[in-house]
């Protein structure tokens, strides 16, 4: 048995390590998330392409017979009715390959997780300045 783990540096490298058709898949669903949160970075995380806006925003990774994407369950619970029609867990949802990627639900996605991850992020910036801000009592 081989326990090696492939281990990747970029996203550019994982998508390399796929089939030609997954891979073309990939490089767009990279786009979308590109093209929807331009101020994201990418990182490899959990050896999946990953997305960082004030945090985690999105992953995703290729398997067999699917994408995974993984925008949080607050990213699934909030579009629950719409991906009714794709396999879900708490935290994924599943594009099969024979099916075309819906990018245009993908980019709300993914809009929706960049807007909850600036709100998160101003919200603790406030909370530190009333922190900074609050008189010390001895």
């Amino acid at each position: 048995m081989n326990d090696k783990k492939t281990v990747y540096g970029s996203i550019d490298e994982y998508i390399a390590a796929f089939p030609l058709d997954v891979r073309d898949i990939l490089q767009t669903l990279r786009r979308v998330i590109q093209e929807s949160a331009p101020k994201a970075k990418e990182k490899i995380s959990y050896q999946m392409p990953t997305f960082e806006l004030h945090g985690n925003l999105v992953h995703f990774a290729a398997f067999k017979h699917h994408i995974g994407f993984y925008p949080a369950s607050g990213g699934v619970e909030e579009f629950r009715e719409e991906i009714k029609a794709y396999h879900t867990s708490k935290g994924t949802i599943q594009f099969p390959y024979d099916q075309p990627l819906p990018v245009e639900l993908i980019r709300r996605i993914v809009a929706f997780r960049a807007e909850r991850n600036l709100e998160k992020a101003e919200n603790k910036k406030k909370k530190m300045k009333q922190q900074k801000d609050k008189p010390t009592t001895l």
